[in-house]
C-alpha cells in the first residue's frame, strides 16, 4: 500500500524559514513527478511546486518563485520544500503528491493520483 507522509510543518514568524519532507512508502518513484500543493481555508487546493523525475525541470507558483525550492533524493523516495522569506498568505496545510503515471512535473492536482494527508504551515505576522 502507498503511503505518503508530510513532516516539518508549524508555527513561524514572517521571514522565517520551514523545511517540508515527503517520505513515500509501498513504491518506488524514482522515476515519476512528485509536488507539492497547499489548501488555505475558504479556498481552493492551490498548485505550489513539482519536481521531474530527474530533478532539472521544476515549475512554481508565482508566488513563491525566489522563496520556495523543491528538490528531491531519490535514493530516499522523498521530496523536499525549502521554505524561506515565508509571508502570513503562505498559511495553509500542504500537501505532497505524487504521479505514478509519468515523470513530467504538471501544475493539475488532477494529474496526480497519490497524496499525502497534509501538514499545517502558520505564518504569524
Amino acid at each position: 500500500q502507498v503511503q505518503l507522509v508530510e513532516s516539518g510543518g508549524g508555527l513561524v514568524q514572517a521571514g522565517g524559514s520551514l523545511r517540508l519532507s515527503c517520505a513515500a512508502s509501498g513504491r518506488t518513484f524514482s522515476n515519476h513527478a512528485m509536488a507539492w500543493f497547499r489548501q488555505a481555508p475558504r479556498k481552493e487546493r492551490e498548485f505550489v511546486a513539482a519536481i521531474g523525475w530527474s530533478g532539472r525541470y521544476t515549475p512554481y507558483v508565482d508566488s513563491v518563485k525566489g522563496r520556495f525550492t523543491i528538490s528531491r533524493d531519490n535514493a530516499k523516495n522523498t521530496v523536499y520544500l525549502q521554505m524561506n522569506n515565508l509571508k502570513p498568505e503562505d498559511t495553509a496545510v500542504y500537501y505532497c503528491a505524487v504521479d505514478s503515471r509519468s515523470g513530467f512535473p504538471q501544475s493539475d492536482p488532477g494529474a496526480y493520483d497519490y497524496w499525502g494527508q497534509g501538514t499545517q504551515v502558520t505564518v504569524s505576522s
